[in-house]
């Protein structure tokens, strides 16, 4: 009987291009094996226990003979290589036709933009970081104009210094945004990023927050809340949803703060589900290494509170090919690694075609509605 399952989403942990990847423009692309590749090889021990060498060749990380999981690939059906996509589908919503997000700043997206703020606006930019805030963090305190910006999947990022623009204004404006321009656009996310400090020295702050449409069918939060499960979101995965189906959301956006609540809930969280998402990424590849290894460390922590009953699952979004010349999320497949006590090891899950067959299983394991998409991998795990 399981009771308890903390899922850890790995923000941009690809592990190889899908199918249709080259519709995208993301051909080839394999986000770990080319960091492993660039770092000489990556050291992540507990993640190899659990049989991440054995989803591909991965410089540093081995194919264990007797992993302590259960291992597999989860692909993506919908369109999209966004966060919102991902976790959508993650949580059994597939989106299987839409508009192709924007991906350039174009002069028809910062007209919208502006008009849905009712002021211009700075950058007006594609960038998958935080450089605009470097670049016109100076003008935007002489001048108050928001800075803004695109990344390459289609989700707009609004930021203003704390002390010119008041955390609670600009998540007003990034609301604002959001509902004015789903109307007309594909727009389907809006970040918002307070930072603080002075030229040189700016920093985003905690107070990062996700405006995002909601899904316009049911998904697994959905359908655990309906049977009387408990829901915590962790980092961004309240916003993901607008809140819906979640029973409590803690916003963090540190990996290690991210993880530290996560283990902090085992003596909150009796039952249900723990669904975290942490940021790994950086423009920094030494930083993605250091944070990919401080999640490693942890996991061991985690692991040791674990109970009987309790599953351990993780996994990604999306990939973020950070060699190619220019990076940001990329269509790939995503690893889904599983443990807990009592439940089967060295099992290989096999290469799923949509991430929702997770969705399906965590339902099934809780006693949730069965969902439209996804098809469950619960017997798989059951130790035999």
């Amino acid at each position: 009987m399981m009771t308890r399952i903390v899922l850890l989403v790995l923000d941009g942990f690809g592990i190889g291009s899908l199918p249709d990847a080259e519709s995208y423009g993301d051909a080839g692309c394999n986000t770990l094996q080319r960091l492993a590749a660039i770092s000489k090889g990556l050291t992540l021990p507990n993640l190899e226990q659990l049989g991440l060498g054995l989803l591909g060749q991965f410089q540093g990380i081995r194919p264990m003979a007797q992993p302590e999981g259960c291992y597999g690939m989860l692909g993506f059906t919908t369109k999209g290589k966004h966060s919102l996509a991902g976790h959508w589908e993650l949580a059994g919503y597939v989106i299987e036709d839409g508009p192709t997000s924007y991906d350039t700043f174009t002069s028809e997206l910062a007209s919208g933009l502006e008009a849905a703020l009712g002021q211009k606006t700075l950058g007006n930019c594609r960038t998958v970081h935080l450089e605009p805030i470097a670049e016109f963090g100076a003008e935007h305190q002489k001048s108050g104009m928001p800075i803004a910006w695109i990344d390459t999947a289609g989700t707009i990022m609004l930021a203003a210094h704390e002390q010119v623009v008041p955390p609670e204004e600009l998540y007003r404006l990034a609301r604002e945004a959001r509902r004015r321009l789903k109307a007309t656009m594909p727009v389907v996310r809006v970040v918002a990023y307070p930072f603080v400090g002075q030229p040189g020295r700016f920093a985003v702050t905690e107070r990062r927050r996700d405006f995002a449409v909601e899904p316009a069918g049911l998904t697994l939060l959905d359908h655990l809340s309906q049977a009387s499960q408990l829901v915590f979101g962790v980092g961004k995965v309240g916003d993901l949803f607008s809140g819906r189906g979640v029973t409590r959301s803690v916003p963090l956006f540190q990996t290690p703060a991210v993880m530290d609540e996560v283990i902090g809930m085992f003596s909150k969280a009796p039952r249900g589900l723990i669904y975290a998402n942490l940021p790994i990424m950086s423009p920094d590849l030494q930083d993605t290494v250091s944070t990919l290894q401080h999640v490693d460390r942890r996991l061991r922590d985690l692991q040791e509170h674990l109970k009987v009953g309790d599953v351990l699952i993780i996994t990604g979004d999306h990939g973020f090919d950070c060699a190619r010349p220019n990076p940001g999320h990329s269509r790939e497949y995503v690893p889904c690694l599983v443990t807990g006590p009592r439940l089967a090891r060295g099992v290989n899950l096999g290469t799923r075609s949509t991430a929702a067959d997770l969705a399906q299983t965590i339902g099934e394991a809780l006693g949730a509605a069965r969902l439209p998409w996804g098809d469950s991998f619960l017997d798989a795990l059951q130790s035999r």
